[in-house]
């Protein structure tokens, strides 16, 4: 309670930030800037005008990551919902990885959203966008809850996340997979957030109903975050794994209110009318995706779907799309 009172003032306003200090469209643009510029932590100014917990004052204050090797042998566990997302932010570990989508390490999400001086692009780690359609071939988006800690408020596709180190089933994915077109990891990944998120239970995605078909490396500063002047935010740097799902019969959607404000159906045109409204936000890596691939995608979606045809073993190291809608 006490971090979302504490986010929720940062991001509105309290220091002259975000929802409340910028118009939505100077912080749609915000948002596609990638400012690497940085000068002194924020952390000692943040502290100064707010007061702070202990615990949440420790939180703030832990070091960055630890970028050791993966232990040879790991103890799993399952993961388990109904957290809080500070907790969340300091118990997920996420999968740390090179430019080739080597694994490196593993770190805190917390760890590896922070941009600051030490690390101004934050930690590469892993993430996966899913796509889910239904039987009338109609993509289910969702918008972010306004009390996320990263890019709240906007509109992107039905559920991104990061796939976790130290879970069971595994979620940490072998590029001899990824080689041959598959993903098994990170859609278990995706099984586990679709319900986390959305309340779609697993039954009604299988594994195999997913299609994996490319990743994309991409870097986005939320500056919505930011304090002036100082190289401190909250922040992606992702390897994307893009996933695609059609549902034949409707799925059963129970949003959790910690993560999803919205969702609809939306067809091609309503999706372009949708991101031509400069009242709407939208996330930088779904803008990235609706320019350079999704159309081709949805245009061609059993084929998708059912074949090779799209998929590649390529990384696309991609910038975001400037606002003003679809390209």
């Amino acid at each position: 309670l006490v971090w979302r009172k504490f986010a929720v003032a940062w991001r509105g306003g309290g220091v002259g930030l975000g929802r409340g200090g910028k118009s939505l469209a100077t912080r749609e643009n915000a948002l596609t800037q990638v400012n690497l510029t940085s000068s002194t932590t924020g952390l000692s100014r943040i502290r100064e005008s707010f007061r702070f917990d202990r615990r949440l004052s420790s939180f703030l204050a832990r070091g960055m990551a630890t970028q050791a090797s993966e232990p040879a042998a790991a103890t799993t566990t399952k993961w388990v919902g109904g957290q809080s997302q500070e907790e969340f932010m300091l118990k997920d570990m996420c999968i740390l990885v090179n430019e080739a989508d080597e694994v490196t390490g593993h770190a805190s999400k917390k760890e590896c959203h922070v941009f600051n001086e030490k690390q101004p692009r934050g930690l590469l780690h892993r993430a996966f966008s899913v796509f889910l359609f239904n039987g009338k071939n109609e993509l289910m988006l969702q918008k972010r809850a306004s009390s996320k800690i990263t890019f709240p408020s906007v509109w992107t596709n039905t559920c991104c996340s990061h796939p976790l180190y130290g879970y069971e089933p595994s979620e940490v994915e072998s590029l001899s997979n990824t080689e041959v077109g598959k993903a098994p990891g990170t859609i278990n990944a995706a099984i586990r957030k679709l319900d986390h998120e959305l309340g779609i239970r697993a039954a009604q995605v299988p594994a195999e109903e997913f299609k994996f078909q490319t990743r994309l490396h991409y870097c986005a500063k939320d500056v919505s975050t930011a304090e002036d002047g100082s190289g401190w935010s909250w922040g992606e740097h992702e390897m994307d794994y893009i996933l695609l799902i059609k549902t034949e019969e409707p799925v059963e959607v129970n949003p959790n209110p910690e993560e999803v404000d919205d969702w609809k159906y939306v067809t091609p045109q309503e999706l372009r009318a949708m991101m031509g409204d400069k009242d709407l936000l939208w996330s930088p890596w779904f803008r990235i995706i609706e320019k350079e691939f999704l159309h081709t995608w949805w245009e061609n979606l059993d084929e998708a779907l059912s074949t090779s045809k799209f998929v590649d073993n390529k990384i696309h190291k991609l910038e975001i799309p400037r606002a003003g809608g679809s390209n």
